[in-house]
């Protein structure tokens, strides 16, 4: 049986993610002079609420020891593990992760995947792995399935204001001042592993922008579509599903999925988005 691995930042609940069969393994997030382990230690709520009080967090990736620790512990029940992580141009997790394989001279056991995404991009990949595994597929069979639902699938994000990303250096200077205009949105999207401001949408607009993106994207291709949010605001979240029903596009299955402590402290209150793939 192969065991599936995945970071904090796919920000599934540790709960739901161990009915799925899909093991986590958490960054840390640090805000008031304390270091939590993210979503185990901390909920996101508590990120926000401190952000929108003008307070600021840090994050850290999974250390070497960690995953040495966590892989040991799979490779004693399991054949071997698919270990599948954040966009290593945002994060030095995914090489935390491959230097523990070849530290433990277990390389030909673990397959690391740098996703090149995080949030709900990398649930849905995780997802995947977990489908293909229960379909008793093999170790190569299931990497090369989450990296071809990886190029197929496409996610875009709006956030209130860049300058979250622009203070972790997540996105440039230039970059947080095209953003920086009232009244708009600036639209992000993952593009070779980088989170890119692609665009901007009036605030009353963005969602319906996402969306018709998505459309012009995947026509009336059967989706699984994901909604984001930073956050509990039920309004804000039902509206979102209501422009997602009447977008036109070809929802087959649909997921709500709150963003974690480690994505809140970098893109901050007030962000949204949607992350489809393609079915079948």
């Amino acid at each position: 049986m192969i065991a599936v691995l995945t970071d904090s930042t796919c920000d599934l609940h540790p709960d739901s993610a161990k009915q799925l069969g899909i093991n986590i393994i958490p960054l840390q997030v640090s805000m008031q002079q304390r270091t939590f382990s993210d979503w185990q230690d901390i909920d996101p709520d508590a990120v926000y609420d401190h952000m929108r009080a003008g307070g600021s967090a840090s994050t850290a990736p999974v250390s070497v020891a960690a995953f040495e620790t966590r892989y040991r512990e799979l490779l004693s029940t399991h054949d071997a593990v698919i270990s599948l992580h954040l966009s290593g141009k945002l994060s030095e997790t995914v090489r935390h992760a491959q230097q523990a394989a070849q530290q433990l001279g277990e390389a030909g056991r673990i397959q690391v995947i740098d996703t090149e995404v995080a949030c709900g991009p990398l649930a849905e990949l995780a997802l995947v792995a977990r489908d293909q595994v229960t379909a008793g597929r093999e170790l190569h069979q299931v990497a090369r399935a989450v990296l071809e639902a990886r190029n197929s699938m496409y996610a875009e994000l709006s956030v209130a204001t860049l300058d979250y990303l622009r203070r972790s250096g997540r996105v440039s200077r230039a970059q947080a001042f095209l953003g920086g205009m009232l009244g708009v949105r600036p639209i992000l999207t993952f593009e070779r592993g980088e989170l890119k401001a692609t665009r901007r949408a009036k605030v009353d607009q963005a969602a319906g922008d996402m969306l018709g993106s998505l459309k012009e994207r995947f026509g009336n291709t059967p989706l699984s579509v994901t909604i984001m949010h930073a956050g509990r605001d039920t309004a804000r979240i039902n509206a979102l599903r209501t422009a997602m029903v009447g977008s036109g596009l070809n929802v087959q299955r649909g997921r709500v999925q709150l963003m974690g402590p480690v994505i809140g402290a970098h893109v901050g209150p007030g962000t949204y988005g949607f992350n489809a793939i393609p079915l079948g």
